[in-house]
């Protein structure tokens, strides 16, 4: 598998992770602070302390949009206006989607920086997260990794349309993994 397919994946399987991890989180949490509040289930459920739930769910979500808006970049799902770009000449319209891509990696590029500056200033402190109390440098470590993955994105889907003219598309009602209904009439003879 190349390195850019690893890397896509890592990306993904994070983000798949991060999501079901906090889903379940939560689930748990809320049946737990439900038994804790019946009478009947009350000594159970009230030795068991969730107090931190609601913190880690809050970090697993920063992480998840973090990663999941460089997957958008990836994708093409991030958001975008084109209406205007749309009704330019097609050699103009391309000059303008690259220095867009390009403002776009070159403003990721920047935000990641100041992050490492800001986690490298916050790690020479003890300041820890609340309820967790972890090392606060480490929650935001997702502001340099999510905006350089996120500039490294930008910085892809631009060599690509320069090279090739293509955009990442998104079909909104499409599923991965999910053959689409045209091409399932076209491969079925009838």
């Amino acid at each position: 598998m190349s390195p850019m397919k690893i890397l896509d994946r890592l990306e993904e399987t994070l983000i798949a992770t991060l999501m079901a991890a906090a889903t379940l989180l939560i689930f748990v949490a809320v049946v737990q602070r439900f038994a804790a509040s019946t009478a009947l289930l009350y000594p159970i459920a009230s030795r068991v302390d969730l107090t931190w739930a609601q913190e880690l769910c809050i970090f697993m979500f920063i992480w998840m949009a973090k990663f999941g808006a460089a997957y958008g970049v990836r994708t093409g799902i991030h958001v975008g206006v084109d209406v205007l770009v749309r009704k330019l000449e097609p050699s103009r319209r391309k000059a303008v989607v690259l220095f867009g891509l390009l403002c776009g990696a070159l403003f990721t590029g920047v935000v990641g920086t100041m992050g490492v500056r800001f986690v490298y200033g916050l790690s020479g402190t003890d300041q820890t997260t609340p309820d967790l109390e972890w090392p606060s440098w480490i929650v935001y470590l997702c502001i340099p990794l999510g905006s350089y993955l996120m500039c490294f994105r930008f910085l892809q889907v631009a060599w690509t349309y320069w090279r090739t003219g293509e955009l990442p598309h998104h079909e909104a009602a499409h599923v991965e993994g999910v053959p689409k209904a045209d091409d399932i009439l076209e491969s079925d003879p009838v």
